[in-house]
């Protein structure tokens, strides 16, 4: 019987294993090189907006966004650049880094750095874009007033509560946050500064789960480790917030940059690393990285399980 017992442990281990590897191909995004992931689900479907790493870059020179989408967490399909900033704005200039996006009233709001200091937003109709400039100028920079920022003006996400209130939480080394206002292109003139977030360096997400708010983002390097995706949790989005230690250790890829979902009754971790121009032989230079994705799992406290990456497959 003992036997029969640890063989079956064994077969169902096996197929836990197979089935993961089958559910997440890593790097699930392999035709062009992406990072910086912001995972969203609207509707049946689920939208990933990351960062696009051009083939043969040597920096962070980011030029437009695609939009990744799938229904089963399996195939995950290329929709296409659905915004290019210099070319559909008249302020913006380099360096399109990683972008965020959410709907509110049947319309859907992408919220991108560039040039290292300026925040702006583009609408469309459809998660699928074309999106369009409706300022014609930053929404947010680095010189806002309240704004704080001794290092890149970067990384904005987009949380909205369940009483309608959206905010933004962006930067490096200091995270600040702005309450946008309903028409999602203004806010009320505040920038609040989140505390409680131990060695925050950048790549901010906030999510919301069981009514607790989890602020997750990649610490700093500068103490002498490499970047991991560490979180905190407060009752209010706008903190104090009290940290809880690591969900991701750190990638290959030097950077480090996640989102957080909830997809039909399961919760992902959405990142980027450098397993594949590393399988394919490429010289990694902190740019060709990667989308990966993997199951992230909640104790019974609320606290977050480290995630366990699936490495690349070729």
């Amino acid at each position: 019987m003992k036997k029969i017992i640890l063989a079956s442990v064994a077969l169902i281990s096996a197929m836990i294993c197979a089935d993961a590897q089958s559910v997440f191909p890593n790097p699930i995004i392999r035709n062009i090189y992406t990072a910086d992931p912001s995972a969203h689900v609207f509707g049946d479907t689920l939208y990933i907006y990351p960062s696009h790493d051009e083939d043969n870059a040597f920096s962070f020179s980011m030029k437009d966004y695609h939009v990744f989408t799938t229904t089963d967490m399996k195939t995950f399909s290329d929709r296409g650049v659905v915004f290019s900033p210099f070319e559909q704005t008249t302020w913006a200039k380099k360096a399109a880094w990683a972008p965020d996006c959410v709907e509110r009233n049947g319309k859907y709001y992408l919220y991108y750095p560039t040039d290292q200091k300026h925040i702006g937003v583009a609408v469309s109709d459809s998660p699928l874009g074309p999106f369009k400039d409706p300022l014609g100028h930053p929404l947010l920079s680095i010189d806002s007033p309240g704004v704080i920022c001794d290092r890149d003006f970067i990384d904005p996400c987009v949380f909205i509560d369940d009483d309608g209130q959206a905010y933004m939480f962006v930067g490096q080394n200091t995270m600040c946050c702005i309450k946008l206002n309903e028409d999602m292109i203004s806010y009320d003139g505040q920038v609040h500064i989140i505390e409680g977030l131990v060695e925050f360096f950048e790549a901010a997400w906030c999510h919301k789960y069981n009514g607790k708010y989890y602020l997750s983002y990649s610490n700093s390097s500068l103490t002498g480790h490499q970047p991991e995706i560490v979180y905190a949790m407060s009752d209010n989005p706008l903190g104090p917030y009290e940290y809880k230690g690591v969900i991701l250790d750190p990638v290959n890829s030097g950077t480090n940059h996640h989102s957080i979902v909830e997809f039909k009754g399961q919760w992902y971790m959405f990142y980027h690393n450098a397993d594949l121009s590393i399988s394919r032989g490429e010289p990694f230079t902190g740019v060709r990285r990667s989308v990966c994705v993997d199951r992230l799992t909640y104790n019974p406290d609320g606290t977050i399980q480290k995630v366990i990456p699936t490495h690349a497959q070729e």
